[in-house]
């Protein structure tokens, strides 16, 4: 038989790859509207937006290619498969980066800009950003439908975030109180838990009393913030201390005047330190929330630039670090410090600025998590902790359960706004005394809107009906809500898992997908993170034209296990173009070997049927997510069985002309063309590309034909 002349040279994935997606985008079938057939049964997936602040990294493509797998496999299937693209906003890392590209280069603050021109510079690079990253996600082969992208900041999304906060403001569910919040000096924003990085570092604590004759000692790291005392507490069985409590003390600390009272509470660990703990209620979470308990007041110490505001020439104005050393000195001198020791301690750092958080009572937007809903008659933590306690959202692996429950079980009120520019802003105006909270700005004069923006989880919470055209009551909402599966790295299970259960409990009553599938942190051959500070990193970009896409997808996926860290180098990815090399190989072997009439012709024998039980495995690993499985057994039935050992087998009986010979080219084609479409999900490329050469009568796209059965 007459075979494409491509076969007679390598395969070329730099001049394939490219081609391929374009007839893939060409026949529409990325969107479910124009799938071929009758398709009753939905898949829907939605890309993790990425944040439109660079470039994507082997993180992405991991994920990427989950999400690509799954989408092919039930595009295959028969499913209406919808697979929607887009990107986030990512507010403080966004403005932080153009912040300092702009102090870089002009020697300029966003504040000598102004908020007009400032979102401008930031709009300006992220649309430059996000032609870019859409660019690659081709490059990675993704599959999805670029009729539906959605960015988080537009205006379809920006209309579903005012409108869910409107709802949760007039359901009484969003207030705006002075409470105590992690602050980051030098994003000059509040930040949320989630998005602090705790450092490991040596620290000393100091054991002390604030003046000769109070009667307990008390163990500190931040002698800085004992100017803002109002209290000590000890355990209420602690007998060391039990006839202090409720006694009261006037005191001067290193020149600022405290006035201390003895309480007992059930919180404090007797074992720490001295078993005495200094109250401080504006500059710890814990001691606010002992403040609320004994209706203690709050005394701030320190303000939003990490400098003190109390005190004389020795204190006031000094940053937080040289306070200290100004306090233990003073310590010294009036005999006061009893001990002095190395510690290690995590220090809360700002995931985007790398500044150290400080606690610090702020008037800012909250959503209350322990408030009942209107009509549901359930609270934000109930909503999560039912949804996967009920297996109504499965999370895999199931061993992040543990880790997602102790997080609800310690969930505070969720600090809502931010102090930026860049981002959704909140939609409230004010007018002397009045408050007008609203979808739309208000019509008549007068009303000044609200300076901060939301965190850019609440506009993300909304990801998977916001992006189906929510308020509005779509026909995609409606076809493709709740969604399937989401696909994202453990690292960001609760800032995002926990924001779509609970925002699309509350505006739809449902989860948002059945389920979660985790993956890990692609790491390089040594184990480390990919970083530039290290050199190591990876493009997935600099991959594809080095060695092919497909190879890069399949180093991802096999021995990838979800929700584990995985390792990938140039080796590994070099090993698998080897791959695809091999099965361009083969089917060179195959069509110089058989018939046309032979791809017309169907037959089960020993070896169709041991393929049969191959691929019936295979698809019980999709089904189950176990795509490290799949891929791992696709690839060495293809190699080690089909190439080693059945070809030179039929290499005799073929050319030998043994009477078998008819029936083993018919078997070889249609193990051929099966081995194609299990592995097409996994190495779309080569495979459509194959596919394309094979005189297969009333074939469509291999994007498109049907999984084997």
């Amino acid at each position: 038989m007459e075979i494409n002349e491509k076969f007679l040279k390598p395969y070329d994935p730099a001049n394939t790859e490219s081609k391929i997606y374009k007839l893939w985008e060409e026949s529409g079938f990325f969107n479910p509207d124009n799938l071929p057939g009758e398709r009753k049964e939905v898949f829907t997936i939605m890309m993790p937006p990425p944040n439109a602040t660079g470039v994507l990294h082997m993180g992405h493509a991991l994920g990427g290619t989950i999400q690509d797998i799954l989408t092919r496999y039930k595009r295959m299937q028969g499913f209406k498969t919808l697979y929607l693209p887009g990107t986030d906003h990512a507010s403080i890392a966004t403005q932080s980066k153009v912040e300092k590209e702009i102090q870089k280069k002009e020697g300029k603050t966003r504040h000598d800009l102004g908020r007009d021109e400032m979102l401008k510079r930031i709009d300006s690079f992220v649309e430059e950003n996000r032609h870019t990253m859409t660019q690659q996600m081709r490059v990675l082969g993704t599959s999805c439908d670029w009729s539906r992208e959605a960015f988080t900041l537009d205006d379809k999304r920006n209309r579903a975030v005012n409108t869910v906060f409107k709802k949760m403001y007039d359901d009484g569910l969003i207030y705006r109180g002075n409470r105590i919040v992690n602050w980051d000096p030098k994003g000059q924003t509040t930040i949320s838990d989630d998005e602090i990085v705790y450092e490991e570092r040596t620290s000393k604590l100091y054991t002390f009393k604030y003046s000769a004759d109070f009667p307990i000692s008390i163990s500190t790291s931040r002698p800085e913030t004992k100017v803002g005392d109002v209290a000590v507490a000890v355990h209420p069985d602690d007998v060391r201390y039990t006839e202090y409590i409720g006694k009261e003390y006037d005191l001067e600390f290193a020149g600022v005047p405290i006035h201390i009272k003895i309480i007992a509470d059930k919180e404090v660990d007797p074992a720490f330190g001295t078993g005495a703990l200094g109250v401080t209620p504006a500059h710890s979470m814990i001691d606010w929330e002992i403040a609320d308990r004994h209706d203690l007041p709050r005394i701030q110490v320190i303000n939003e630039y990490a400098k003190m505001t109390v005190g004389g020439e020795n204190l006031l104005g000094k940053k937080v670090t040289d306070a200290r050393e100004v306090i233990v000195s003073w310590l010294r001198e009036n005999n006061l410090l009893e001990k002095e020791e190395d510690i290690k301690q995590n220090v809360s750092t700002a995931e985007r600025t790398g500044g150290i958080v400080e606690p610090l009572p702020k008037l800012q937007w909250f959503i209350n998590v322990n408030k009942e809903i209107p009509g549901q008659n359930r609270t934000f933590k109930n909503i999560l902790r039912e949804s996967v306690e009920s297996k109504s959202v499965r999370i895999i692996p199931d061993f992040f359960e543990k880790t997602y429950f102790h997080w609800i079980d310690n969930l505070r009120d969720w600090c809502i706004s931010r102090q930026i520019w860049y981002g959704h802003r909140v939609p409230v105006w004010y007018k002397g005394e009045e408050i007008y909270c609203g979808v739309e700005a208000p019509t008549d004069e007068g009303w000044k809107q609200d300076e901060d923006t939301l965190d850019t989880w609440f506009s993300s919470g909304m990801w998977t009906f916001s992006t189906l055209g929510w308020p509005e009551q779509t026909e995609d909402l409606k076809t493709y809500h709740p969604t399937s599966v989401m696909v994202h790295a453990y690292e960001i299970l609760f800032p995002w898992t926990a924001r779509m259960i609970m925002m699309s409990n509350y505006v739809l009553d449902v989860n948002p997908y059945h389920t979660l599938y985790l993956t890990g942190i692609v790491r390089d051959a040594k184990g480390q993170k990919f970083s530039k500070s290290l050199g190591n990193g990876i493009d997935p970009i600099d991959i594809a034209n080095k060695f092919g896409m497909d190879a890069g997808r399949i180093a991802l996926v096999v021995g990838t296990a979800p929700g584990t860290d995985s390792k990938v180098s140039e080796d590994k990815i070099k090993g698998y173009k080897n791959f695809a090399n091999k099965i361009w190989n083969i089917t060179r072997f195959v069509l110089d070997n058989v018939d046309e009439k032979n791809f017309a012709n169907k037959i089960e024998n020993e070896l169709t049927l041991e393929f049969k039980k191959v691929y019936e495995d295979i698809t019980s690993d999709m089904d189950n997510f176990r795509f490290h499985l799949a891929s791992e057994k696709i690839y060495h039935y293809i190699w080690h069985r089909f190439a080693d050992e059945i070809i030179e087998e039929s290499k005799k009986i073929i050319l030998e002309g043994d009477e078998k010979a008819e029936e083993r080219k018919t078997a070889l084609v249609s193990i051929w063309t099966d081995c194609l479409k299990v592995l097409h999900p996994f190495m779309p490329f080569v495979t459509e590309e194959i596919w394309s050469m094979l005189p297969i009568p009333n074939k469509n796209l291999l994007i498109v034909e049907n999984w084997p059965k």
